[in-house]
């Protein structure tokens, strides 16, 4: 059970870490391009339950396999696949269904959310072999 805890403090730390400091930085792109569609406050309560509930996703899929097999590369390859997957579902979802949804979202996103999960899943997974390695 501490292996668990350790992945998920790590890997959600670098991941709502990386994800605060990306939309801080790219808040002007999604005003320009999907404005239209942004609510003035955000729903905290929903973001809250995405953070938590994703964090253990990447935990359960990535970083335990791949503290497992001991693989660093498993680590980024499965952190970045679910992260391909999961911000699939919601931009092809959104390009599909909303009327007035850019492509250049879905594209930014797609890149955004692979490489962010690869990254979370990764330190997810130096954090649990570093502090609590398998003997």
């Amino acid at each position: 059970m501490l292996r668990y805890a350790i992945a998920y403090i790590a890997t959600g730390a670098v991941f709502l870490g990386a994800d605060y400091v990306w939309l801080s930085r790219t808040m002007g792109f999604y005003k320009n391009s999907i404005g239209h569609l942004l609510s003035e406050k955000p729903n905290l309560v929903a973001a809250t339950a995405f953070y938590l509930i994703y964090v253990v996703g990447m935990v359960v899929f990535a970083v335990m396999p791949a503290a497992r097999n001991d693989s660093w590369v498993s680590a980024v390859l499965l952190g970045g696949l679910l992260g391909l997957v999961a911000y699939a579902t919601y931009d092809l979802t959104n390009l599909a269904t909303l009327s007035r949804w850019p492509l250049i979202v879905t594209v930014v996103d797609l890149m955004w959310g692979t490489f962010v999960t690869a990254l979370s899943a990764l330190a997810g997974y130096i954090a649990v072999r570093t502090l609590a390695p398998i003997e």
